[in-house]
């Protein structure tokens, strides 16, 4: 590390990064400020001696983060700490430090993330567009576990629903990007028009060089008034998101100095925070930012004050989430969530990334409570969409994925399985071995394996923290734990306690190497070509077994990896940003459209320097760099791009790498960001390539003497045994020292695990680890092979990660809006007959049926099969759910035997466009199957590896023969999402080919039939308590479709065999219009909704095992079992209603809204010559409220059972569409009464600005939701048309619950959606 400032610090300089259970430390004491302190001050602290390329002495050490017995603030107990070293005598607690020996504090802090978790933030008000009061709860819809029916993990919004205010004001685009004609794509245009119909002064410009129309200025006396009776009622912050204020500010602008003048003091503008189209992501970084900032000025102002001066230093700054460091007093809500994870971001890409290798690095940070996972390739990745706490915000951060494992998540052995986590013992208790009784945990697993040495781990623990770890507690609990293991598999060999822990171990190490998957297979990059950077207290005990799995060789342990985050903080410089939207085109060559960037850019670049300036950023020590969010027109996949000249085909670059594929579309910029770095100090570390590459070169050292021997127990291939393992303390290795596993290196705050089959080189800065994986020992012969827990527990993580990839790789190389936004999609892997092995949690409704699409082509194409061919199909008597659900089937061969089918790969996309008589793929009309659009029974779409185009083509054309229809508007849009499905498939052959590599394919076979039956065996024990809980009585439910038709089912249960049978003898008939449902449906319902019933605390995988001990009797011919005849467009609202019936047997929940309320607006289509006519086509699906049950509320406004789907932020609607959202908020009150309330439903109003066909398709318009226990009945949904007749007077017309009207310009239409019933008397 070398300082590249000429200015030389004569102070001390501090980092500190507060994490969830340890607070890391790192100092730097220059020479003359260095007394030469005695061993009692530095206590459990490393002192590093200065060097040529370090001047000064550097010192890190570790504490609680929670200690209340001994400090109240763990960065001040560090900093005063520190004092007693930089004077050479203790400094008492409680009183104020004399920080005047400090230059700098740097911090990272969990701060403001606490306060999300635990919802402690400051109470604050919203202003948002009138109609849209509750647009942030409703959020997109989604909910974050699909099979909770108490929705429980839904994140409440961070405000009272009575501190909202609606501003009386409208703004709204002006054209519209689908527009086939290209009329709404000229600003001059517009204007002109706006000009001649003498409304020139209803329009402007929007800071993003779009047309913006101002349908109501903003009501200015109305809101004072409103503003001023929140202020009267005790609320001093404010949260503030008008629509379409990203490129329209004025009105948020004119709130805030409304609201400042009537004394609120914190006020957050989403226009401000992140001017970026999406009201939704916008609104709740205002919201979180209202909410968190006054937290955080109060935890500064609080830090300052142990310090005489009320200053921790001459400056105290703190790390952003972007992973720059900003000064105390600007230092935002928004902005802290990621603080202390970003440090870890930003020492990975200063210590484990070499620019000479340019060899991409995996961060991986092993906390005590949670592992963080980053990626760094040379420049830092961002993300400005994430998910903090359940909320979806929109915000600069470093691209991080966090997976609930660490050293201190609980370990636990439930359902026959080893599961670890995702709670966490935390910090206190903590682990068993923190003598303060707390329960297993990983730390307790690698110190009953003697991989933590008790005498190397830091002494603060037990009630004075000054003791070791407790290795009796942690063994005690083992034994309890083995033995209870044991018992519960009679008949079976007996694990060892040294088993069990390795077992956990290992399980642990497949959660944590998941998100590793996910962050590099998702932008398109092989795991295995990164190196793996582990830092954090625990990562070094657990990076070389990871990286075995993974395949990764190398391993970078820098000097600082148990405090990484805290070194990076150290290390990091001082940032700034700045940002606007802009609306363009980009053409290389456009010299008018780069004038503007060019000019654009500069008024940015001058805007930043002032904001580094305010931070006594010198002007010489400051580099900015400038990006262009670019995204394909009509795409939402927005990538940002270095600007230059040469954006757009570098775009198209990126995008090809990323997506798999490019798009002979215009590539449109969307926002200019650019970001300004402040060199601080200029701490640079310097590259390790070369040493790195003379020790491998150089002859090997002897082996150096251990400095101590431990009694440790490791993986020798399968088998495990306890060896004598020699420790080696880090600081007596000289560099280019090379240590074979399996080995312990440790030092004061880390401890490195060198497996067997790895090697550990010693450098000056960083231990380098080579692994090379031992490949497991397949069983020889036909000897029995016995489940093991351990392996179920892998395999099952390994067969979801991989169902999990293949979802990835669809999304990035689809293009429709249906499966790349809304993510209207499912992956799964089937066994060699075609029962499920693993169903990534996509879409529900598709959970079950797959199954039955991939054993009707297996049956179908038996003998016929080659390798490279994939499938087609969407039939609703061949396993299909609708039409539109297109699902792709891959079978995968023996590399050995080219005739036998080991397994296959299946994924189902929605396709937003598949022909027939609607706008939609959802066709409220249709009454055949012939008008839905095409549809294939089993079809050869490759053949042993050659797309067959054409003929996909002509299956499309046949479907506009028909009398009234047309073939699919977008074939290039059908084309390229079945490729994407190929593309995943692919993926997923290759990811289960490699298990098959790693463990032989008799093993793989093996653990796919026993997940199976785990599956199986836990829904047997369902059935029988449930039999049990009922008295043996059969299970009993009727509903009935709106237009009559009955849905009954009879359920008994064989408790001696636990199984069930499902009966729907008595259901009505097929009917003649869309709702009628495949049998395919009734299974999903089915697994759906046993999986809802199973408690989360019983582990299950989702497989074919949950419908073995279920026998489902669906007489043909039924409303359930449809001949082929007639359509099923409806049959996934359908399945709502199926779900609602499951559930009623089992008396598990009351109705939830029982559908999807499909809204679809387009044009286009034949016109009277049969010529196809140009046009858009918008669908939509509207959640409602789910049903309350037991123990629990229902929720509002959100997607229930059945699906899953993201609803389209109404910004974008009214970008691409002649449509004006007037309302979307949730309908109060109209949930069931209860002892539990069902969740209200919601309102959508949406008025035509151009003349639209518009479609609906709903239930639960005439039944209303059901109540349960004496609970209420919901309230039914409306479907109203509101149509502005000739004399301009507005009325109302029913549309039921399916129908297709012609919306001319001014109408509108209003859903209102139904809610869930109550549960229990009122």
């Amino acid at each position: 590390m070398a300082d590249t400032n000429s200015r030389q610090a004569e102070g001390v300089r501090i980092a500190i990064d507060r994490g969830g259970t340890f607070a890391d430390v790192y100092a730097y004491i220059p020479v003359n400020r260095w007394p030469g302190p005695s061993a009692q001050l530095l206590g459990n602290a490393t002192v590093i001696e200065p060097s040529a390329d370090v001047p000064g002495y550097q010192i890190t050490f570790k504490l609680l983060s929670e200690d209340p017995a001994n400090y109240d603030d763990a960065p001040t107990e560090g900093i005063r700490r520190i004092l007693q070293v930089v004077h050479n005598h203790p400094i008492a607690r409680g009183g104020k430090l004399d920080t005047g020996a400090i230059d700098s504090v740097r911090m990272g802090t969990t701060v403001a993330t606490n306060a999300l978790l635990e919802r402690r933030g400051a109470p604050f008000g919203l202003v948002v567009t009138r109609g849209f009061r509750d647009l942030l709860e409703i959020g997109d819809q989604t909910r974050p576990d699909l099979f909770d029916l108490a929705m429980r993990t839904k994140a409440a919004p961070l405000y009272e629903p009575g501190h909202v205010v609606e501003a009386d004001e409208r703004v709204t685009m002006e054209g519209w990007t689908l527009d086939p004609t290209g009329r709404g794509s000229s600003v001059d245009g517009l204007l002109q028009a706006a000009k001649d119909s003498g409304e020139a002064e209803q329009v402007a410009v929007g800071r993003s060089g779009e047309v913006v129309r101002i349908i109501k200025p903003l009501d200015e006396a109305k809101l004072r008034a409103d503003l001023e009776d929140m202020y009267a009622s005790g609320l001093r912050a404010l949260a503030v998101c008008l629509l379409h204020s990203y490129t329209y500010p004025e009105h948020e602008r004119r709130v805030a100095e409304i609201a400042a003048a009537i004394g609120f003091t914190q006020i957050s503008l989403s226009s401000v925070l992140f001017p970026q189209i999406q009201a939704v992501p916008r609104g709740n970084s205002a919201a979180l930012d209202a909410y968190l900032s006054p937290v955080l000025r109060k935890y500064v102002e609080n830090f300052n004050s142990h310090f005489e001066g009320g200053r921790a230093g001459k400056r105290c700054d703190f790390m952003q989430s972007d992973g720059g460091l900003v000064a105390a007093n600007k230092f935002t809500g928004l902005r802290a969530v990621l603080s202390g994870p970003a440090g870890g971001v930003v020492g990975t890409a200063l210590t484990a990334y070499s620019q000479k290798r340019a060899r991409p690095v995996v961060g991986f940070d092993m906390g005590g409570t949670s592992t963080d996972v980053s990626r760094f390739s040379g420049s830092f990745d961002l993300t400005f969409a994430s998910v903090t706490a359940g909320i979806k915000v929109a915000c600069p951060q470093l691209g991080i994925e966090t997976v609930a494992a660490g050293g201190g998540s609980k370990l636990s052995y439930k359902n026959g399985l080893f599961v670890v986590g995702p709670e966490s013992v935390g910090a206190h208790p903590g682990p068993a071995c923190y003598r303060k009784g707390g329960e297993l945990a990983i730390t307790d697993a690698n110190v009953v394996l003697g991989r933590l040495i008790p005498s190397q781990f830091p002494s603060i623990f037990g009630p004075n923290a000054d003791e070791p770890l407790d290795v009796a507690a942690s063994l005690a609990k083992f034994r309890a734990l083995t033995a209870d293991i044991n018992a519960s598999r009679p008949g079976q060999k007996p694990y060892t306690l040294e088993e069990v822990a390795a077992g956990f171990v290992r399980v642990a190490n497949e959660n944590m190497a998941r998100p590793m998957r996910s962050i590099t297979e998702q932008k398109g990059f092989k795991t295995s070509a990164h190196d793996l950077c582990c830092f954090g207290g625990a990562g070094g005990q657990h990076a070389a077994a990871i990286a075995a799995g993974l395949g990764i060789e190398t391993v970078i342990v820098p000097r600082f990896s148990s405090i990484l985050s805290a070194y990076g903080i150290a290390c990091a410089d001082i940032t700034a940003e700045s940002s606007t939207p802009h609306a363009a085109v980009l053409a290389e060559g456009d010299d008018a459209v780069f004038a503007v960037l060019d000019e654009r850019f500069a008024a940015l670049q001058a805007e930043t320097a002032a904001k580094l300036a305010e931070q006594e950023v010198r002007k010489e020590d400051t580099t900015f760099t400038a990006t262009v969010g670019c995204h394909y027109d009509g795409s939402d996949t927005v990538l940002q791009i270095p600007y230059s000249r040469a954006v757009r085909r570098e775009f198209v670059s990126a995008h090809l790498q990323e997506t798999s594929f490019s798009m002979p579309r215009r590539v449109v910029v969307k926002s200019l960001r650019v970001a300004g770095v402040g060199k601080s100090f200029g701490l640079a570390p310097a590259d390790f390539a070369d040493e790195l590459a003379a020790a491998r070169a150089a002859p090997p050292h002897p082996a150096p003497a251990p400095s101590s021997r431990t009694d440790a127990y490791w993986l020798f291939g399968d088998a495990g045994r306890r060896v004598d393992t020699p420790v080696y303390n880090l600081q007596a290795l000289e560099a280019g020292a090379e240590i074979a596993g399996p080995a312990v290196i440790v030092d004061n705050t880390q401890t490195i695990v060198v497996e067997p089959n790895t090697s550990a080189l010693v450098l000056k800065q960083h231990v380098v680890m080579t692994v090379r994986p031992e490949k497991p020992k397949a069983p020889e012969g036909d000897e029995d092979l016995v489940a093991d827990p351990i392996m179920m527990a892998v395999f099952g993580n390994r067969f979801m990660s991989i169902a999990e990839q293949m979802g990835h790789t669809l999304q990035r190389t689809s293009v429709s809006v249906s499966i790349k936004e809304r993510l209207d999609f499912s992956c799964s892997i089937h066994s060699t007959n075609g029962a499920l092995v693993a169903n990534a949690p996509h879409i529900p409704i598709h959970l079950g049926s797959m199954q039955y699409a991939v054993e009707y082509q297996h049956k179908f194409w038996e003998g016929k099969l080659k390798p490279g061919d994939a499938l087609m199909t969407n039939h609703p008597e061949t396993g299909g759910t609708h039409l539109p659900d297109i699902t792709v089937v891959s079978p995968i061969f023996d590399p050995e035997d080219d005739t036998k089918i080991l397994f296959y790969v299946a994924s189902r996309g929605h396709h937003t466009d598949i022909g027939g008589t609607s706008v939609t793929s959802m066709n409220p009309i249709a009454k055949e199957l012939w008008q839905e659009g095409v549809n294939v029974k089993a079809f050869k779409l490759v053949s042993e590896g050659r797309f067959e185009e054409e003929a996909v083509a002509e299956l499309f054309r046949k479907a506009g023969d028909y009398p009234g229809s047309s073939m699919t508007r977008r074939l290039d849009h059908n084309m390229t999402d079945l490729q994407a499905a190929i593309s995943a498939n692919h993926r997923g052959a290759k990811l289960v080919s490699a298990l098959f590599d790693e463990f032989g394919s008799r093993v793989v076979l093996f653990y796919m039939a026993q997940i199976q039956a785990l599956a199986r065996e836990t829904i047997k024990d369902f059935f029988r308590a449930t039999h049990a809980r009922f008295g043996g009585r059969p299970l009993e439910a009727v509903d009935y479709m709106d237009d009559g038709t009955m849905l009954r089912l009879k359920i008994t249960i064989d408790p001696a065999e636990g199984t069930a049978v499902f009966d729907w003898t008595g259901t009505g008939p097929q009917t003649h219009g869309n709702f009628n449902s495949p049998i395919s449906i009734s299974y999903a319902a089915i697994i759906y909704a046993l999986r809802c019933m199973i408690s989360p605390e019983i582990p299950i995988p989702l497989n074919q095992g949950v419908l073995d001990p279920v026998t489902n009797i669906v007489p043909k011919g039924c409303f359930l079992n449809p001949t082929g005849v007639v359509a099923v467009s409806g049959s996934t609202i359908a399945s709502q209603r199926l779900t609602d019936v499951v559930l009623r047997c089992f008396h598990a929940a009351a109705a939830s809204q029982g559908c999807a309320n499909s809204l679809g607006f387009g044009t286009s289509g034949k016109d009277a010559n049969g010529v196809v006519v140009p046009g858009f086509a918008y669908g939509e699906a509207i959640g409602g409220g789910s049903g309350a049950g037991p123990s629990w509320h229902g929720a509002h406004a959100v997607s229930v059972h059945s699906t899953n789907t993201k609803l389209t932020d109404v910004e974008v609607v009214e970008l691409r569409c002649p449509l004006l959202v007037e309302e979307f908020s949730i309908r109060r009150g109209s949930g069931g009464a209860g002892r539990f309330r069902g969740g209200d439903g919601c309102v959508r109003q949406v008025r035509a600005r151009e003349d639209v066909n518009c479609s609906i398709v709903s239930q639960r318009r005439v039944f209303h939701p059901f109540g349960l226990e004496g609970g209420e009945d919901g309230a039914r949904g409306r479907n109203i048309w509101l149509r502005v007749n000739d004399d301009g007077d507005e009325e109302a017309i029913s549309l039921g619950n399916n129908g297709l009207c012609r919306l001319r310009k001014g109408d509108a239409v209003r859903i209102e959606t139904p809610a869930g019933g109550g549960w229990g008397t009122p």
